[in-house]
């Protein structure tokens, strides 16, 4: 099979196993990280394959809708990717970005514990972050919080900072809690240059957004 034919099946595939999706872990998430790793690989030394693979396949099951079952994603994506008969080379780095891509992967992780990440992990990492990240990410954020049923705002609940990584599965805090917990976090773990650029306009936006946000909270316009 040819390259361009391997990634319009992957499409396909990601797009019906997602129709069900919550808003923001479906397919028009997918999309948007895989453009955006498109566009961040073009400055970096990367496989494209392999990136546009690894974008395509790296939330087709979010452990968070599955349990906490974090065995399941990088399965389905074997499985599919073995029928497409994709060479095993290729499946193991594809999985390596599965596996590795999330923030609450590297909770916990000293500089001298980090795992390894492959250039195609960097780039596709970056899309996804940025994606959670700007007004797109702060959507998400309240569309997930919605979701869960979860408040918007306590200010009885302080965000937990340095939380463990089981800590951080487990919250049920408000969503607002959830930008001081990740999102303001993510511009300063962005691996590739272009990501970087990228992150400074998304986080000044999610800042002034916060700032708006209390001022209305305490009427204090």
């Amino acid at each position: 099979m040819e390259n361009k034919q391997l990634i319009e099946a992957t499409k396909a595939f990601v797009k019906e196993t997602l129709k069900d999706a919550e808003g923001g872990h479906d397919w028009f998430h997918i999309e948007r990280v895989y453009n955006t790793s498109l566009l961040l690989a073009q400055t970096e030394p990367v496989a494209i394959l392999v990136v546009s693979l690894g974008a395509l396949l790296h939330d087709i099951a979010d452990a968070k809708f599955y349990n906490g079952d974090e065995e399941i994603g990088p399965k389905k994506a074997r499985n599919f990717l073995q029928k497409m008969n994709v060479s095993a080379s290729i499946i193991e780095q594809v999985i390596h970005i599965v596996e590795n891509i999330s923030f609450k992967s590297e909770i916990g992780l000293t500089k001298a514990d980090k795992r390894y990440k492959s250039p195609e992990l960097k780039v596709v990492q970056d899309a996804d972050r940025l994606d959670a990240m700007g007004a797109i990410g702060i959507a998400r954020a309240f569309n997930y919080g919605g979701f869960k049923n979860r408040s918007l705002y306590d200010p009885e609940i302080r965000p937990a900072l340095n939380q463990s990584k089981e800590a951080y599965k487990k919250s049920t805090a408000p969503t607002i809690n959830h930008f001081y917990e990740k999102l303001l976090l993510l511009k300063d773990k962005m691996n590739t240059k272009t990501g970087k650029k990228l992150a400074e306009d998304r986080h000044r936006f999610m800042e002034q957004f916060l700032e708006q946000f209390y001022k209305e909270w305490y009427g204090k316009e």
